[in-house]
């Protein structure tokens, strides 16, 4: 039983044994930059892209380092004027298939039912959609959760009001991409095996938000791990897209104090940015 993997990156996007002591140094979601010259700390935080508003966690730590930057860094540009537009036609399938003919008709006769049930959308209406299009819908229902609430969204307003300015680590293009390394084959056969309740989610979500509110890095990685994701997924979704960001990371806090941030399950890990940001001579403190 497992939860569906891309659903699992998306909230957040081989484990090695870890010492009680690294597990404590790492259970932060904050992380100072400093170290290299540079004149001003930048900081690194994890977001979760969609949580439930009980379980929100905005600490005075991350509200002081927030307060403390010049300009805040999503994975991308979320204040570009042309992000919605350009998001919206990436999800748009130009192969001219339609969202039913990846499905079997008994299959997609569940998905109507599914998700007319459970997220109020008659998919017929998505019918112009890829398959990856449909797991942002699903994200959006937590089990027992009455609202939920996006990080991204709750930090672009507060960078709005102190009229910071809004960066991005990658284009919608990079990330589109980066989601399409994935078969069409295995997103529909992960969006059948949550309809046909093949997995284990209450129980997985609950572990999820447990390690994030705990601010767990390695345990979130851990759950990663633990969820059938192929390596070369998680080299495509996680991996590639870290080590890409490096060069950019190191090239904005050189000019200024940056607030990134990116998913949790970027952070952590041999390819995390914590670790690779080290590697290039950086100093990193977890904030509590």
């Amino acid at each position: 039983m497992k939860i569906s993997f891309i659903t699992l990156l998306i909230i957040f996007l081989t484990l090695s044994s870890i010492s009680i002591n690294a597990q404590e140094k790492n259970k932060s979601l904050l992380w100072k930059i400093s170290g290299k010259n540079l004149s001003k700390p930048s900081y690194l935080f994890g977001t979760i892209h969609i949580i439930c508003i009980t379980d929100f966690i905005w600490t005075d730590a991350m509200n002081n380092s927030f307060n403390e930057c010049e300009k805040v860094c999503f994975e991308m540009n979320l204040n570009d004027p042309n992000f919605m537009t350009e998001s919206a036609s990436a999800f748009f399938d130009k192969t001219g298939k339609q969202l039913k003919d990846y499905f079997i008709k008994e299959d997609y006769l569940k998905l109507k039912k599914y998700f007319k049930e459970n997220v109020g959308i008659d998919v017929d209406l998505l019918r112009q959609l890829k398959p990856v299009a449909l797991q942002s819908f699903l994200i959006s229902k937590i089990p027992n959760c009455i609202k939920t609430v996006s990080y991204e969204d709750s930090l672009m307003k507060i960078a709005k009001t102190q009229k910071k300015e809004i960066i991005g680590l990658e284009t919608v293009k990079e990330q589109i991409e980066a989601l399409e390394s994935i078969s069409n084959d295995t997103i529909v056969n992960n969006l059948m095996e949550v309809i046909n309740k093949n997995t284990n989610e209450n129980k997985e979500y609950d572990k999820l938000f447990s390690a994030y509110k705990s601010q767990d890095l390695p345990l979130i990685n851990s759950l990663l791990t633990q969820s059938d994701i192929e390596q070369t997924e998680i080299k495509a979704l996680l991996n590639d897209r870290n080590t890409k960001w490096i060069t950019r990371i190191i090239d904005k806090i050189n000019y200024s104090s940056v607030f990134f941030a990116v998913g949790a399950a970027h952070l952590y890990g041999e390819i995390g940015v914590i670790n690779l940001l080290k590697k290039q001579g950086y100093t990193l403190e977890p904030i509590k």
